[in-house]
């Protein structure tokens, strides 16, 4: 199964390195893809991290 450049699994970023070293992509594509992503900065919420209590690690 082929995935196409319109599938947004195209672009996981965990593939692109494999992608652009077997000729898929190049860096060039990568970069005019990222421009066309709309920012969602202003979407974004922090993250919270429990907090261990340390007062009973002796």
């Amino acid at each position: 199964m082929t995935i196409s450049r319109e599938d947004p699994r195209f672009w996981d970023v965990r593939l692109l390195e494999r992608r652009i070293r077997h000729g898929l992509l190049n860096k060039k594509d990568v970069e005019k893809h990222l421009k066309t992503l709309p920012d969602v900065a202003d979407k974004a919420a922090p993250a919270v991290l429990d907090e261990e209590d340390d007062s009973n690690a002796e």
